[in-house]
């Protein structure tokens, strides 16, 4: 082998690689969010998880990528490690779908013209075009996926050919054959399968460059079982890899990937080398075909998962005890589910990033009820509540808003893009609403320190205008939270009202002044209240604009807000009336 051969192979190699990649990343893409959440959310028999994780892996092409999935979902608390052992077996015989297809370049000349359509030659070319043509004129995210999956197989198949072509020189070659010949050894062969398919993580690959081989080289049955099992082991770097950064359970999954592999391939051996031992196979000398190779693969697969299958409890208990427990479990971090794992999986990290901002506004809308309330009974215990709640808010900001940036790097579908940007506008506004309610709550302090009292009349308008500002609260959080759009549409009108609840106030207690019933201190303190009150209101405007903009496919705040206050929008003044007349207070002489 010269080195023009052994840089064609690494070309080769690296086509399929990235082909591979590509047609797994399109196909995540295409499935949005839909295939994560089912596997998140599965909690029926072990024979639907088993045909989940076939079903899934068989999609995405790779036992690796669901395994890293479990391992995530496990980790955030989502799924139990009891779950997973199913799926992982349903994703072994999965993974084994890509040997099929790759299996195709192996149709002959001789073959009928049904037949050669399905050979590579003749449709990887036209997969190529029609796919490039989908990237290149689509607007349509899902068919720029569709276009990119076309496009991923044919490059797949373009390097699997490449790497053939690049050995198929080898065929003669005595050295070649004599090392080939050593991996009859069954330990040596395992091992040897193992250490290549641990180095580029995926038994898929290292399978397809196992069947370039066979194309072009002699290679035998005695040679290619042992490293087929090998490559089985292999794939089980990946999620042992994701798990590092872990926690416990996360770590069990990893192993419990290791064991299924592990125990299949040492069963399933060393019953097929007994039985060999004593029979003797007359294929096993003879040259092993890339079909024949996903036969095997299958084969294994299949054996391995139907001996374990009745023992998931027993791999369960086994994981349990290889990771024991820490003496003392912290409670499970709330921002687990902001785990790096998912940002591979764009449309189900924007869902755990979208329910982390809802319970954000949730906790800010907590800690607005607590200050309020402050002003009826003064209590440092609350007040104390409300600054841990704002100060938590700071901690979702941070978190949350880092890991949508890290989102936002990644290739996701439009709709996801548009989230993401919809949710980093929104933690915004929910942090300066949990930063109002902590002003809000020092307002208390200060008129129950001071021993402040308000006038019956400002008592009274102060409470019409706190319950105005927290049902704004409540329907901006609502159409956040639950995509609710009638909610949103009524954040505005009810804005407006309290925008001249304001002004009716501020005018009231000027009106007071001036005929000696109230005091300037008391005005300064009301200001405060009523200016934190207001731009509450105005953060909710903002979350509900943003909310509305987006289902309409805009981001034009201004312009919406210009829309429906002109009066174009026709339920503005019907809304804005009926909240007129809710929170309705006299105006000051």
């Amino acid at each position: 082998m010269d080195i023009f051969m052994i840089l064609s192979l690494i070309g080769g190699l690296v086509l399929f690689l990235y082909g591979m990649d590509l047609m797994g990343d399109s196909l995540k893409k295409l499935a949005g969010g839909r295939l994560e959440s089912i596997l998140a959310r599965l909690t029926s028999t072990r024979f639907k998880g088993f045909l989940l994780g076939f079903i899934v892996t068989a999609v995405i092409q790779s036992s690796s990528a669901t395994t890293v999935m479990l391992v995530g979902f496990v980790n955030s608390g989502i799924m139990k490690l009891g779950q997973t052992i199913s799926i992982i077996m349903g994703a072994n015989i999965g993974t084994t779908v890509t040997a099929w297809l790759l299996s195709t370049a192996e149709i002959g000349e001789g073959a009928a013209l049904v037949m050669k359509l399905f050979k590579p030659d003749t449709f990887t070319p036209i997969l190529a075009g029609v796919g490039f043509l989908m990237i290149a004129t689509s607007k349509d995210d899902k068919n720029k996926n569709t276009g990119s999956i076309f496009l991923g197989f044919a490059i797949l198949m373009f390097g699997m050919n490449m790497m053939s072509d690049a050995v198929s020189g080898l065929r003669d070659n005595k050295s070649f054959i004599a090392l080939l010949t050593m991996f009859s050894n069954p330990v040596l062969g395992i091992l040897v399968g193992t250490v290549f398919t641990a180095i580029i993580q995926s038994s898929s690959a290292s399978v397809g460059v196992l069947q370039a081989l066979a194309l072009s080289c002699a290679i035998p049955y005695s040679s290619a079982i042992p490293v087929i099992l090998g490559m089985n082991i292999g794939t089980t770097i990946t999620p042992i890899i994701s798990s590092i950064s872990g926690n416990t359970e996360s770590k069990r999954v990893a192993f419990t990937c290791l064991y299924i592999k592990m125990i299949g391939v040492i069963v399933v051996s060393v019953a097929f080398y007994l039985i060999t031992s004593f029979v003797g196979f007359a294929f096993m000398p003879e040259n092993i075909t890339a079909t024949e190779i996903a036969v095997v693969h299958t084969l294994f697969n299949i054996f391995s998962t139907i001996i374990l299958f009745p023992f998931c409890t027993a791999i369960e208990k086994l994981a349990l005890k290889t990771i024991k427990s820490k003496k003392e479990e912290k409670e499970a971090d709330v921002f687990a589910a902001l785990d790096e794992r998912f940002l591979d999986m764009p449309s189900f990290a924007v869902e755990k990033c979208h329910e982390l901002v809802g319970d954000m506004a949730n906790i800010a809308n907590e800690a607005f009820v607590k200050a309020t309330s402050l002003f009826d009974k003064f209590d440092s215990a609350t007040f104390a509540e409300v600054e841990e709640l704002e100060s938590r808010i700071d901690k979702y900001e941070d978190k949350t808003s880092s890991y949508l940036v890290k989102i936002a790097g990644k290739h996701m579908s439009k709709t996801d893009s548009k989230q993401v940007t919809e949710l980093l506008h929104c933690i915004g506004d929910i942090e300066r609403i949990s930063d109002h309610a902590l002003n809000i709550a020092e307002a208390a302090k200060e008129i129950h320190d001071k021993e402040i009292t308000f006038s019956e009349k400002a008592t009274a308008d102060i409470s019409v205008i706190t319950n105005a500002v927290s049902e704004i609260l409540n329907l901006a959080i609502s159409s956040l939270v639950n995509g609710d759009l009638a909610s949103a549409k009524s954040v505005e009108p009810l804005e407006q009202v309290i925008d001249q609840l304001k002004r009716k106030i501020k005018n009231g207690h000027i009106s007071r002044l001036r005929q000696g019933d109230c005091t300037m201190e008391l005005g300064f303190v009301l200001s405060d209240l009523l200016t934190n009150y207001e731009r509450i209101s105005d953060h909710c405007s903002n979350i509900a604009v943003c909310f509305l903009e987006l289902a309409n496919d805009s981001f034009e705040t201004h312009e919406y807000l210009s829309h429906i206050k002109s009066g174009e929008e026709g339920d503005f003044s019907e809304m804005f009336d009926a909240f007129n007349e809710k929170y309705y207070i006299e105006e000051a002489n």
